[in-house]
């Protein structure tokens, strides 16, 4: 008689696909964990084929302070499954404060004027606009979603249900492969408040620092269970918290935009692709200027096009900056920014290129530049 070994398995492990993913996602979003594990968890969850059949891959609802990366987390998993942010089905719902404007979502309906004039936004066509034979899943985005009509709250209520929709003209639209997020400031202020609260010595301390995340995931969800309806809630897989960033969550953020920033120069025409590198000093500087309590990371990128983004374009626009060129950005001792061109020409230094030797750009943009391999 043969004896069967048992075999113990890890339920917690991630194949490559979603490890891949989620690393993605981390290196794009800051400071939110629990969203990334809840996104990455439905993805595997898809990859696996065992999501839930006729109804969408997953319904998920982000709430929290404004500039906290809700609207991030879908552009990153775009780039993520497609390699363009632009991949996201978004639906700004504050362009849907009435009920009639809902026909831009599904059409007019026959005999309705504008009838077939105009494509739905939700039609099948747009939703599998960006899929490729290897991937074949929606990013949908309802932005802002308290602040939207009635009427597209009931539309949600079978979107998130059944994952169908029929559209002006009876066609039947189906999203059973869109991942749905919700983002929603609902809870705020509140959590804004208790975000201040929580910094300090109690911070050190794990228990203290867990019951206060519970306190402030309990204040969002009941700040959206005050405003949607028991049925609307209940449709929902999921629903994060979006906590307010802190002071070491904007300095990795600003990492980030820099090296957007680079990407943005290096995919400019031929002859205007250079490289830049920032000082700690204008580190400190932009975060100084682009640190708002209230406003998160948006302060954040309005410092760097102003501060960074628009001497630069002035430095492209005058010819000061060719192509290949490497620029030092500083600060003196008196505040004021300062530009140094330290490579001249096509070639640069050692041979460089823009478009190859990584290994010896900053480590600032030696990744943006991995996009292209050729001029």
């Amino acid at each position: 008689m043969r004896v069967i070994t048992p075999i113990a398995l890890d339920p917690t492990r991630r194949s490559s696909e979603a490890t891949v993913f989620e690393q993605v996602l981390r290196r794009s979003v800051v400071g939110q964990y629990q969203a990334i594990s809840a996104v990455v968890a439905i993805y595997q969850m898809y990859m696996a084929g065992l999501n839930a059949p006729g109804r969408p891959v997953g319904n998920f609802l982000f709430v929290g302070p404004t500039g906290s990366g809700k609207t991030r987390i879908a552009e990153a998993m775009a780039q993520a499954l497609y390699g363009n942010v632009g991949a996201v089905v978004k639906i700004d719902c504050a362009e849907f404060q009435h009920s009639h404007e809902i026909a831009k979502l599904i059409g007019s309906p026959p005999g309705y004027l504008g009838h077939r004039e105009t494509r739905p936004l939700l039609c099948q066509e747009m939703l599998d606009q960006a899929h490729t034979d290897k991937v074949k899943l929606t990013i949908l985005l309802f932005d802002e979603i308290e602040k939207a009509s009635d009427a597209l709250w009931q539309l949600l209520l079978g979107i998130l249900d059944k994952a169908t929709l029929t559209l002006g003209d009876n066609r039947r639209a189906d999203l059973s492969r869109c991942i749905i997020i919700m983002t929603s400031n609902l809870g705020a202020r509140e959590i804004s408040s208790l975000a201040k609260g929580g910094f300090g010595f109690a911070q050190k301390l794990k228990a203290v620092e867990e019951a206060h995340d519970e306190k402030i995931n309990r204040t969002g969800t009941d700040a959206a269970r005050r405003k949607f309806s028991p049925e609307f809630m209940n449709r929902i897989d999921k629903i994060v918290v979006f906590k307010r960033l802190r002071a070491d969550h904007l300095a990795q953020i600003l990492e980030i935009e820099l090296g957007m920033v680079q990407q943005r120069i290096l995919k400019a025409s031929r002859d205007r692709r250079f490289l830049f590198t920032c000082t700690q000093a204008v580190k400190d500087f932009l975060l100084e200027k682009g640190t708002d309590a209230e406003y998160g990371a948006r302060h954040l990128k309005r410092a760097i096009e102003q501060n960074l983004v628009a001497p630069l374009a002035n430095l492209v626009a005058s010819a000061q900056v060719r192509l290949g060129d490497f620029v030092r950005i500083d600060r003196t001792a008196e505040g004021d920014l300062t530009f140094t061109r330290e490579l001249l020409g096509a070639r640069g230094v050692n041979g460089w290129e823009p478009s190859s030797d990584i290994a010896s750009m900053p480590p600032l943009t030696a990744w943006a530049a991995r996009w292209t391999a050729t001029p």
